[in-house]
Formats: structure tokens, C-alpha cells, sequence
């Protein structure tokens, strides 16, 4: 089976978050389960000059876009035994960053076209799947039913849009649709993009794709309710029968204790995790303690992630014996409160105040508590990786970190992690209490926790299972 991969990001040519991991990592998994995927990416003027080099030039041609003809460039290299296609226009994307430009929704529109005519020029590959990520890719299901209908070398295609967040939706002006998309002014195409007064390039990509998937099942069911649903949750709901989840995984090659080269002491054990802890409780000006539980988060600095409900009870959690390290930058509102508290606390609290991947790996290494009390979470990576380095979760019961994170059983000594249910400070607080209880009363439980968290499976391996299936009864119930 052929599967034509677009996203919009792909480790290690350029991330700027999870949607970056999972096209790093995805599509060299499902390679390994017998799919033959490529993978196809614009061509950022932020990826590495090495692998720019090692990039062969295919062809070149015009790409329709309204009353303009784009050039494009099609560049293919190999990388990780997986093929990448780059589409190069520097008018588009040799750009300061990735996205958040004034014309993205011109830039994205010429992606999603450029690489429908690309398949033109591929040689002995013709996808039989198109597999788009999120509100970037989302024209690609509506262009290949609009303007490739009747073409012969695109009427068997099939189109699956997975959503990692639905918050992301790609809303604009209806100028867009007229100038730049050139579709019908009236009919049923006009009703699908029509959102508030606005058109929507992932409802749009919803309801022409033959299969919609989001990134953990609980999130599935969630994005159907007007909670989660960002506007959508009636169109999702429609549309359920087609609408599955599919819990992400991580890079066990890149996020592994035992190799990483990150860390200041490689480990396969709980005991030699704390030697990792004592290493940065000195480099962040903490007292060095092994024995003092150490409680992180790295994140972007959002509302998203329930940063408020953290924020609310620092003074509660500073009356502990334990010690706080925050990685990550967002909005001032929580940069300047983690500013306040490291300042008030200076031998509790370290902030450091921007993303750094060797310092992640080191914290992840170190700690022995991960905090996420999101709001909502489609799927999230970095409780997985916490687990994959011995580091417990604490997580609300929202999306994938419901489906990821088991609850610790202090009678049975089950689970991975903690979680707590209700958007709610208190009970956040709650939990985190019993799980610094835990680590100080019951050290031996905690230690079989660590290792319940270790043996947790988030490979790709699992992931890549499903979307084998899913692309099999997409492939088979559509021929």
C-alpha cells in the first residue's frame, strides 16, 4: 500500500512542537510495518543546511493557485530510509518562522496544491492514500474532489485528515475563497468552507476527507461535545462513523535512558535515575538531595495546559518539601508568575525561561514528578517520555493523557501515574500531595511505580498497528 504522507512539519527538517515528533517519527514506523510512505514537506528556509545539501533536485513546474501560477520546485532525499519530498518556492517559505505569517492561508493553500500536482511527477509512485495533518493539509481533500475529479491518475485516492488540535483551525477571510481558492460561489463546496462569517479550512477538510482521525480516542469522543469541540462539535458528530482516534507514541530511540546522549548519567534502574537528580539540583542552584522529590514541567507556557490551576496553588505546594523546575516560554501572564514565585522561592524554584532540548532530556531524566493539569489534551508526548525515563505523571483526566496514564492503586501497587478528574486547583492540589506522600511514605511502592512507568509501551510500534488498519479497511471498503 502507498501512503503519500503531507504534514506540515517533520523532525528532524523542522518542529516547532508535536506535530513536528509525530511526522519524524510516524512515518518511519509505518514503513516498518510494510507501507510504502513518503513523506512530503515545504521547504523552510529553517531546515539545516546538510540536509538541504543532500536534497536532489526532481523538476520543477507552475502550481494554480486562483488567477496565479506559482513556481515550485520538487526536491526529494532520503533521511532515516524514508523518502521526503520538499516543495520549494522561497517566496512562501524562506520565512523568518514556520507559521503565523501575514499569508498563510495563501502559503498553505499553494502547499496543498503543489503537492497534488507533484504526484504528477513522481516516478513508479502513486499514492493510494494522501494522509494530511491538520488545518495546513486540509485543502488537499477538497482540491483533489474539486479539481481532479475526473482525472484518471487521482480517481482512486483516498484522503484521511488527522487532527492534532482542533483549537488550530485555519479561519479567514472570505476573500481567500475567491482569490485564492477560486472555488464555487455557491453550492455545496461554499457551505463547507462557511464558518461565521469566516471560511474554515478544517471543516472544509473534514467533510470532504474519506476518513477523519484525531491523536487519542478519548479525544475522539470529546471533540463531539461543545466543550472540546471548538465549533466543530456538530459536524464531528455528523460525521463519527468516520472519526476514530489513534493514541500517538514517541521516538524509543531518541527518548531512551539507557543511550541518551543528553543526560548526565545514562540508567536502566530507579537507583541510578537519582544520580541524574542530585546532577541538577546543582546545576539549577538547588540543594542537592536525592532524597527531596523534585516536581517539573516543561511546556509551552499556555492556558491550554492548566497553567492557571498550577499557578493558584504555588503557595500550597511551596509549604511541601519538595522542589519546583519549570522549562518553557508562552504567555507573560505565567512567565512573569514563574518569574515571582522563583525569586520569592530561590532555593525551591528554578525557571528557566525558553526551550531547550538538552535541558528537557535532563529534566526528564531527574525528576520525579511531571505535572500536566491541561485543560484539554488531544494526545500529548511529554507525559509518555516522563514515563519513559522513570518520571511520574501527574495528569487530568482529559484526551490522551486519560488514555496514556494509569492511576496509581496504593492497595494493588497498578498504575503509571496520577490523575485527577474536575478542571479544578484543589484537586490538583490533592493529588499532588498524594504523590509526594507516596514518594516519601511508601518507597518501595514508589519504586515499583517507576518501574510500572518504564515498562508503559508508547512505542510507534502499537501506533503504526492502527493506521495500518485503518488504511487497509479505508483502501478495501472504498475499492
Amino acid at each position: 500500500m502507498r501512503v503519500l504522507y503531507v504534514i506540515s512539519e517533520a523532525d528532524p527538517f523542522i518542529k516547532t512542537g508535536g506535530l513536528g515528533e509525530v511526522g519524524g517519527s510516524l512515518p518511519l514506523a509505518l514503513k516498518n510495518k510494510g507501507i510504502d510512505v513518503r513523506v512530503i514537506i515545504p521547504k523552510y528556509s529553517q531546515i539545516a543546511l546538510e540536509l538541504k545539501k543532500k536534497a536532489i533536485f526532481l523538476t520543477s513546474f507552475n502550481v494554480p493557485l486562483g488567477w496565479r501560477k506559482q513556481y515550485c520546485g520538487l526536491q526529494e532525499l532520503i533521511y532515516g530510509d524514508v523518502h521526503y519530498y520538499l516543495i520549494d518556492n522561497e517566496y512562501y517559505f524562506n520565512r523568518v518562522q514556520a507559521y503565523e505569517e501575514y499569508d498563510d492561508a495563501e502559503r498553505f493553500s499553494f502547499f496543498c496544491r503543489a503537492v497534488l500536482e507533484s504526484i504528477r511527477r513522481f516516478i513508479n509512485f502513486k499514492p493510494d492514500i494522501i494522509h494530511c495533518n491538520d488545518w495546513q493539509t486540509a485543502l488537499i481533500p477538497v482540491m483533489l474532489k474539486e479539481f481532479y475529479a475526473f482525472d484518471p491518475l487521482f480517481v482512486n485516492i483516498r484522503t484521511v485528515v488527522t487532527i492534532h488540535n482542533l483549537r488550530y483551525q485555519g479561519i479567514f477571510d472570505w476573500e481567500v475563497y475567491y482569490d485564492i481558492l477560486a472555488l464555487p460561489d455557491q453550492g455545496l463546496c461554499y457551505q463547507r468552507f462557511e464558518f461565521y462569517d469566516s471560511i474554515n479550512f478544517l471543516k472544509a477538510g473534514i467533510l470532504y476527507a474519506d476518513e477523519i482521525n484525531t491523536v487519542s480516542p478519548t479525544y475522539a469522543r470529546e471533540i463531539q461535545n461543545p466543550y472540546y469541540g471548538e465549533k466543530l462539535d456538530t459536524i464531528l458528530a455528523v460525521k463519527k462513523d468516520f472519526l476514530t482516534g489513534i493514541l500517538n507514541g514517541i521516538d524509543y530511540g531518541k527518548y531512551n535512558p539507557h543511550t541518551d546522549p543528553y543526560i548526565y548519567v545514562q540508567y536502566g534502574s530507579y537507583t541510578q535515575k537519582s544520580k541524574n537528580k542530585v546532577k541538577l539540583q546543582e546545576d539549577l542552584g538547588l540543594k542537592g538531595n536525592k532524597n527531596t522529590p523534585v516536581l517539573a514541567v516543561i511546556s509551552r507556557l499556555v492556558a491550554q495546559k492548566g497553567l492557571d490551576l498550577l499557578v493558584h496553588i504555588m503557595p500550597q505546594i511551596m509549604e511541601m518539601d519538595v522542589q519546583l523546575v519549570v522549562l518553557g516560554t508562552g504567555e507573560l501572564q505565567y512567565i512573569n508568575s514563574f518569574h515571582y514565585y522563583t525569586r520569592l522561592y530561590p532555593d525551591k524554584i528554578s525557571y528557566i525561561d525558553y526551550y531547550d532540548e538538552a535541558m528537557a532530556h535532563k529534566i526528564y531524566a531527574a525528576a520525579d514528578i511531571m505535572l500536566m493539569p491541561s485543560r484539554y489534551e488531544p494526545c500529548g508526548l511529554t507525559q509518555m517520555i516522563a514515563m519513559r525515563y522513570g518520571t511520574i505523571p501527574i495528569v487530568r483526566e482529559t484526551g490522551g493523557l486519560k488514555d496514556s496514564v494509569t492511576p496509581y492503586n496504593q492497595f494493588t501497587g497498578e498504575g503509571n501515574g496520577f490523575s485527577f478528574a474536575n478542571y479544578n486547583a484543589d484537586e490538583l492540589l490533592y493529588t499532588i500531595q498524594r504523590a509526594v506522600g507516596a514518594f516519601y511514605e511508601e518507597s518501595d511502592r514508589w519504586e515499583a511505580l517507576v518501574k510500572n512507568a518504564m515498562h508503559s509501551d508508547f512505542s510507534w510500534e502499537r501506533s503504526a498497528k492502527q493506521y495500518v488498519n485503518l488504511y487497509t479497511a479505508l483502501f478495501h471498503n472504498l475499492s
